[in-house]
């Protein structure tokens, strides 16, 4: 279910997601691209994406997935991993998921200061909840996600090389969103798990 149905049923809700959502975005991006211009690569800040103005992430067709199908994606960073090497591939790559799991680890803490269900509770909630669903996902290694691009730093370098030029196919695409329909059922089941850890973690 997208989030359009969401709009009609509980546009306060809508409202909630839809913010936290682009927010997550954006905050996922900006750390890809300002890890690669700190550790080198001009790339980023040449195509304007070391910022945190959504406007310069965000991708209309993701959006638009977003709405109807209920999972979509930011406009990736373009980075030249020539400028990088294997362990700068790794950092930029792990840099996006780990800004995640800290936004998701800061609201899971303030959590235990607020009212159970009053409406920050709710807010911190849902952020939390998108930002680990954002950085376990990403993490998946299979093509287009940082997993994949992690792995290809920490494999020999003729294998990553393999890796990332296999991003650059046309059904490259085409491969993520079938893992995704098709692993709707584990993939919940393993953020729920660490989503509980999290929460135990944090002693909410």
């Amino acid at each position: 279910m997208g989030l359009i149905s969401l709009l009609s049923s509980n546009p306060t809700a809508f409202v909630i997601v839809a913010v936290a959502l682009v927010l997550s975005l954006t905050v996922h991006e900006f750390a890809h691209a300002y890890t690669a211009d700190k550790l080198g690569d001009p790339t980023p800040r040449r195509l304007g994406r070391v910022t945190l103005n959504p406007l310069a992430h965000l991708d209309p067709f993701g959006a638009l997935l977003l709405l109807i199908a209920g999972f979509g994606f930011a406009r990736p960073v373009p980075v030249n991993f020539n400028n990088l090497g294997r362990w700068g591939m790794v950092a930029v790559a792990a840099a996006g998921p780990l800004s995640n799991i800290l936004i998701a680890l800061i609201c899971v803490l303030l959590l235990k200061f607020l009212p159970e269900s009053s409406l920050g509770d709710i807010i911190l909630g849902i952020v939390s909840s998108i930002n680990i669903v954002l950085a376990v996902f990403n993490l998946i290694p299979i093509p287009l996600l940082d997993g994949s691009r992690i792995l290809a730093g920490l494999f020999p370098r003729t294998l990553g090389r393999s890796l990332i030029e296999f991003e650059q196919l046309p059904y490259a695409f085409l491969i993520v969103m079938g893992f995704i329909l098709l692993a709707r059922a584990p993939l919940g089941n393993l953020i729920g798990t660490v989503q509980g850890w999290l929460f135990g973690l944090a002693g909410v």
